[in-house]
């Protein structure tokens, strides 16, 4: 690309309009995207000398190959583009959330007869009511425990009032759990209602008449000598009182509101956010911005905003800063397109607001603090073991690294493993699992070559429709062979065939079946064991075999269970998957009587006493 690039002929055909910029390097990957009120003057800025940009943005120019732009109607359209693509590309030189977290929600089926309490990942406009975002998955299923205990909400996924009377009542029903809304007459719509507006009350935080109900139910069952009842009631009163003194903030103005501060040292920048819900704190988070070295206080906090509410579906009323942004009516104005009302961006200078500011900034800084060991050691154990991996090979880097694995015993349902790891981290995202198709027998060489073939032609297939989306079509910086000279070889066979210069690496074994050294280019790299590189390897290798381990298991535990029952007189298929889906195990149908059989599996009762007949005369499994 750029042989054919002139910037500066590029830069006189800049419009002077709002849109997007996108920076590529010489691979053609995106390694930068910004936004412009007005594009000439923008993109012009980075090819000036002696401006005074920094370190970082000298980098970037330096590896500017081309450049593109997309014009857009205003700097709000511009804003919106500028997001999607970060989000999508995710180019090297912008500042980025390291993590891309998704919050839990209590959704409230008000639209069912008889509602439940759900956890969910997404608010969606179905008729349901929502509480949060909570910061903790934990502390939602905690909290839907209680209130499901306290008020005797149902669990179960029955399509009531249709099932009613259907089924017999679950567990919960029989240990107090659930007041049965599937058992006929059992308990009313109108009754059930009420029990649900007592739960709503609770999550609108609304404690005090739970407390004193408990308190006096507990008072009962003592007097009564109940004292198992007052022990139940006697917990869920502390588990009540304990989320309500999980409460911390609270303020007159019932409104929600984030507030969100910032601290900083010399590599990293902490965003602290404290999620204010009716008035009431209900939890806080804190994230941290790769890239911000160079950049100022305000450009990290608005990039942080940007990209954190453009993945959160709840968006306050209010955003407290503790640094004001340039953009912050822009900011209002896509915010408040995005939630369908009007939302202010503050930066508080005096009073009760700039106290709780103040209170975030300085959780920020505990934070960044007490983070800073574990973050240099998770650094250590992560990129700077890939740093130490790319020093011994001699080429880098090594961004993406996927390793190889094959499992079988006596070759009994030969499966492949591969495992990927980013940046020094597993992507379990990543992982596939390959069931051997071509080859009979322990041939562990013939295995390998059927997955690595399968796997490079999955991924070159994708990449020639342009399927963006599929599981192939990235490959790695480089090939972790569980093994030396000959699986090294096999991988090298398999690329070669198919025309890819991917470097492969073997990861040569002591005699206790440990990582000892790198094979690479026909030599071996000795390893020192107390390296970060060493671990690193050890990892990946045990992570590969456990995969192909735990994937081989399942599938000759399934066998197992499905060559036994074939072997009996009259079942086929279909019965084969009513006993599968009726008893938990092969041993629970060897033990089950006729009659267990035939109510639990729906089995005619020849079939079941066929059944119960061969168990009787076979030996064990």
């Amino acid at each position: 690309m750029s042989d054919v690039f002139d910037v500066k002929e590029e830069l006189k055909k800049l419009p002077k309009k709002p849109g997007v910029y996108i920076m590529h390097d010489k691979d053609d990957t995106i390694i930068y995207v910004g936004k412009a009120v007005n594009l000439n003057n923008r993109v012009r800025s980075y090819f000036r000398e002696n401006i005074g940009r920094g370190p970082k943005i000298d980098r970037m120019v330096s590896l500017i190959a081309r450049f593109e732009y997309i014009v857009t109607d205003s700097e709000l359209e511009a804003l919106v583009l500028e997001n999607d693509l970060i989000k999508e590309h995710r180019p090297k030189y912008n500042t980025m959330l390291r993590d891309d977290k998704t919050y839990p929600y209590i959704k409230v089926t008000v639209s069912e007869a008889y509602p439940r309490l759900i956890l969910s990942r997404q608010m969606k406009k179905d008729r349901s009511r929502y509480f949060g975002p909570y910061t903790s998955a934990a502390a939602v299923r905690e909290t839907i425990d209680l209130i499901n205990s306290l008020y005797g909400l149902r669990n179960c996924n029955r399509r009531l009032p249709a099932d009613i009377g259907k089924e017999r009542a679950c567990l919960n029903y029989h240990i107090g759990q659930c007041c049965g809304p599937c058992i006929e007459g059992k308990v009313s719509r109108g009754e059930y209602a009420e029990r649900m507006n007592k739960a709503l009350d609770f999550l609108n935080g609304n404690y005090s008449p739970v407390i004193k109900d408990l308190e006096r139910r507990m008072g009962e069952a003592s007097e009564a000598m109940n004292y198992e009842e007052a022990i139940r009631l006697r917990d869920l009163l502390e588990s009540v009182k304990t989320i309500a003194q999980k409460q911390k903030i609270e303020d007159t103005n019932s409104e929600d509101r984030d507030i969100i501060a910032m601290a900083r040292d010399k590599d990293d920048a902490l965003v602290q956010v404290f999620f204010v819900r009716g008035g009431r704190m209900v939890g806080r988070e804190h994230y941290y911005m790769n890239n911000s070295e160079s950049e100022s206080d305000e450009s990290i906090l608005t990039s942080f905003i940007k990209q954190f509410y453009a993945g959160t579906p709840f968006i306050p009323r209010q955003i407290m800063l503790s640094v004001e942004s340039s953009d912050s009516e822009l900011i209002e104005n896509w915010l408040s397109s995005k939630k369908g009302s009007r939302v202010y961006l503050i930066n508080p200078k005096k009073g009760q607001k700039e106290k709780l500011v103040e209170l975030a900034e300085h959780n920020a800084l505990l934070t960044l603090t007490k983070d800073k060991d574990k973050i240099l050691r998770e650094r250590e154990r992560t990129t700077g073991a890939v740093g130490e991996l790319e020093a011994l090979l001699g080429f880098g880097p090594l961004e993406r690294m996927e390793s190889y694995d094959i499992s079988n015993i006596s070759g009994f349902e030969n499966v492949g493993s591969m495992v990927v790891y980013e940046n020094g981290k597993p992507k379990k995202s990543d992982y596939r699992k390959f069931r051997i198709r071509t080859v009979a027998g322990p041939d562990d060489y013939a295995s390998m070559r059927e997955v690595l073939t399968r796997r490079f032609t999955h991924g070159l297939k994708e990449m020639e429709e342009g399927d963006e989306n599929g599981h192939f079509n990235r490959f790695p910086d480089i090939i972790l062979m569980d093994g030396g000279r000959g699986q090294v070889n096999i991988a090298l066979e398999v690329l070669s065939s198919l025309s890819l210069d991917i470097p492969v690496c073997g990861m040569v074994k002591d005699d206790h079946h440990r990582t000892r050294g790198l094979y690479f280019n026909n030599v071996e790299i000795p390893l020192s064991r107390d390296s970060e590189a060493f671990h690193l390897l050890t990892r990946i290798q045990d992570e590969v075999h456990r995969f192909a381990i735990e994937y081989h298991r399942s599938l000759r535990t399934k066998e197992q269970v499905r060559s036994v029952l074939d072997d009996i007189p009259g079942v086929g298929p279909s019965r084969r998957r009513a006993l599968m889906k009726a008893f938990p195990s092969l041993d629970d149908i060897r033990h089950a009587d006729v009659d267990t059989l035939m109510k639990k599996a729906a089995l005619p009762k020849n079939a079941a006493e066929a059944i119960y007949s061969f168990f009787r005369s076979s030996p064990a499994d």
